[in-house]
């Protein structure tokens, strides 16, 4: 076990459940730290990724389930039975604290059954902004709270900083890397995942490059709803004779089993009477690292404003984009640890967008925009202004994230949090 361990959000949601739940599966994409985290409160191990062991298991299967608890399946996903190995324990003993699994893929072969009322699920992330830097002052918790809690909290968090924090990724031993090793870090990272990982769940690809210019399209097209089209033709520059959705669906589905694409939901609202909302995603990729990698982005690119890769348009500079990836990444596992839900919300003529709507377990949301900007000018809270009068007190809370130095309340109410002073 890592001495320099960093903890993550996740453990809170995780003490709390290991003491009720029979069986937790820990999930995310590979390398975002869900084998270290588990291995802190594991008392039997089970690495599913060492061939031998593998092998062993699968002879007497039988073996899952001894050990002391909470019995650690690695990398589950290798042997999809397991999943139903450990549900039928489950169903046998109750007993809290008995299993965690932890996987960074959906298998392809599918258990038997769900799990459903034995095995609960927990999403695990890149780290979030509140675990890199260590100095929130805001709580996403005490804006869902409804009670328009005071903002306040000062940062000395640049610009300049949170380019750093989008190239250096989220993944805990990538960020630990700089310069040539960490470029060559996420290079084999995403190496691994055209050439490996595609095959492991039982994709043979012909042709690795259309998968990587694809993943490439979807980069450019973060913090977007660019439609499949767009996608397609941004993967498919120059060529004659486009690939069909048919072809390109099963590259979107297989990333999606690596948790290494998570888009927005569209916001639809069912305690109010908001009508002609877009029903379309907002795309992001696990880690904007590993966009910004895969647009060859630097720090320079970045704060000159350039935008390399695939054309697609978008609103603003990429940096921008990435920006809004990265507070989406935080967001989300504040969110999660507060019970709550994320999605975006966008009329369909696009006359209102709005970045980030955290929805409560009631439906009471607290609205949130991205703004590349140290300062929040009127026109900035316009549409977060156009959602108060749409539902009233249905909004519990807005605020605009941004760049800047200090939190605070402006007159109308509306919050301004520099994203590194957000937490849960």
């Amino acid at each position: 076990m890592a001495s320099d361990y960093i903890p993550r959000i996740v453990d809170h949601e995780l003490d709390e459940l290991i003491e009720g739940l029979p069986a937790i599966s820990l999930e995310g994409p590979r390398g975002v730290g869900k084998t270290e985290t588990a291995l802190r409160r594991a008392g039997t191990v089970y690495r599913l990724d060492d061939p031998d062991l593998l092998a062993i298991i699968e002879a007497q299967r039988s073996r899952l389930v001894e050990g002391r608890s909470p019995i650690l399946v690695d990398e589950w996903q290798r042997l999809p039975e397991s999943w139903d190995i450990v549900r039928r324990a489950v169903d046998e003993d109750h007993s809290p604290g008995r299993f965690l699994l932890t996987g960074s893929a959906r298998p392809t072969r599918r258990p038997t059954h769900s799990g459903a009322g034995r095995i609960v699920t927990v999403r695990m992330r890149p780290m979030s902004l509140a675990e890199r830097l260590g100095e929130p002052t805001v709580s996403l918790r005490s804006l869902l709270s409804g009670g328009r809690p005071d903002v306040e909290g000062d940062t000395g968090i640049t610009l300049v900083d949170y380019v750093a924090e989008i190239l250096r990724s989220g993944f805990p031993a990538i960020r630990r890397l700089s310069g040539r090793l960490l470029r060559s870090a996420l290079d084999g990272y995403l190496d691994r995942v055209v050439e490996r990982d595609f095959e492991d769940l039982g994709h043979r690809i012909r042709d690795p490059g259309t998968v990587r210019r694809w993943l490439t399209a979807y980069a450019a097209a973060t913090s977007t709803a660019a439609s499949f089209e767009t996608l397609r033709d941004a993967a498919s520059a120059g060529e004659a004779n486009k690939p069909a959705r048919s072809t390109i669906q099963p590259y979107r589905a297989t990333l999606e089993q690596l948790w290494l694409i998570e888009e927005v939901p569209a916001w639809r609202p069912t305690r109010n009477r908001l009508r002609r909302l877009a029903a379309a995603p907002v795309h992001q990729i696990a880690d904007p690292a590993l966009a910004a990698r895969l647009l060859g982005c630097d720090e320079q690119a970045l704060l000159e404003g350039s935008s390399p890769g695939p054309a697609v348009h978008r609103d603003g500079p990429l940096l921008g984009a990435l920006f809004q990836s990265l507070v989406t990444l935080s967001v989300r596992t504040y969110a999660q640890q507060n019970e709550a839900r994320v999605h975006h919300l966008r009329t369909h003529g696009g006359e209102h967008e709005i970045d980030l709507i955290v929805e409560r377990g009631d439906g009471r949301v607290v609205a949130l925009e991205v703004k590349l900007s140290s300062t929040v000018s009127d026109r900035d809270i316009r549409h977060l202004r156009w959602l108060s009068e749409r539902i009233g007190p249905e909004l519990l809370d807005a605020a605009v994230i941004t760049t800047g130095p200090q939190a605070y309340r402006r007159r109308d109410g509306i919050g301004v949090i520099p994203a590194a002073l957000l937490t849960m």
